[in-house]
């Protein structure tokens, strides 16, 4: 992992929630408060800008009851310097509705997806998915099928570099599909652990959250997750407020991963 990495949490969206949602079985005080941040991230060396997950559609968050969405991913990326044509590289760790919602709007970069959740999505028995289909926005899946057509998805399997420095993992557990991203920084190698782990406590204390493709893939994520990492500072949750306090801050609603 020769190159390095700027790494940034951007928070573009808050939603109050409930403990009761964030822990796989029963959770005691599960009516207490415990808010959802939602974010993207952004991994930027001399030569690459890659953006990891592309957070919810404006027009969809309309519909996501108690959210409180301060902006477009794309305008809070903008804040932070990087304009959208200049992003060579979007990754998806999965493909739920709130880390597709704007990928379209990354008109140069080529999508990094892994095929298990490509599949499982768009595969014979998609239509039978019902129970899951509401995690699932047509349009981005219609949108990454185009992509795909014109030459701009790199499909994986398991374990691939993205650029020198920045490398996907498959880990699945939350879904059939969903890859972790390592990244080269001065500080060591940091994980972008997305909806592997929603949430801090839910890795450090092995509890699954309850929206899952496999139990035993949930454990086996966390594992590789800290496997991957440079230390256990150094793993960034996927939905956790908590990032914003672990890191030091830009902005109240932009972490610095690693300068």
């Amino acid at each position: 992992m020769s190159a390095r990495y700027t790494v940034h949490a951007v928070r573009y969206a808050q939603r109050d929630a409930r403990r009761g949602e964030h822990f796989h079985g029963h959770e005691p005080g599960g009516d207490s408060p415990h808010p959802t941040s939602y974010y993207v991230w952004a991994a930027v060396s001399a030569e690459h800008t890659v953006v990891v997950d592309t957070g919810i559609a404006p027009e969809r968050a309309a519909r996501v009851q108690g959210l409180d969405y301060r902006c477009s991913p794309v305008e809070a990326l903008a804040e932070l310097g990087i304009d959208a044509a200049s992003v060579d590289h979007v990754v998806l760790t999965h493909l739920h509705y709130d880390h597709t919602g704007t990928a379209r709007d990354f008109p140069r970069a080529r999508y990094v997806v892994q095929r298990a959740e490509l599949d499982y999505w768009s595969g014979p028995w998609a239509e039978r998915i019902t129970r899951e289909r509401w995690l699932l926005d047509d349009a981005d899946l219609a949108h990454l099928t185009s992509a795909g057509k014109d030459g701009r998805v790199d499909v994986v399997h398991g374990d691939a570099e993205v650029a020198p420095g920045l490398s996907v993992h498959l880990v699945g557990g939350h879904t059939a599909g969903m890859q972790v991203v390592r990244v080269a920084t001065a500080r060591g190698p940091v994980v972008l652990a997305s909806d592997a782990s929603h949430f801090y406590e839910n890795i450090e204390t092995d509890r699954p959250f309850p929206i899952l493709h496999s139990m035993p893939g949930m454990y086996g994520a966390f594992d590789r997750i800290k496997e991957l990492a440079g230390g256990p500072g150094l793993v960034v949750a996927g939905h956790d407020p908590l990032v914003l306090e672990r890191f030091p801050l830009r902005t109240p609603d932009v972490a610095v991963i690693s300068p």
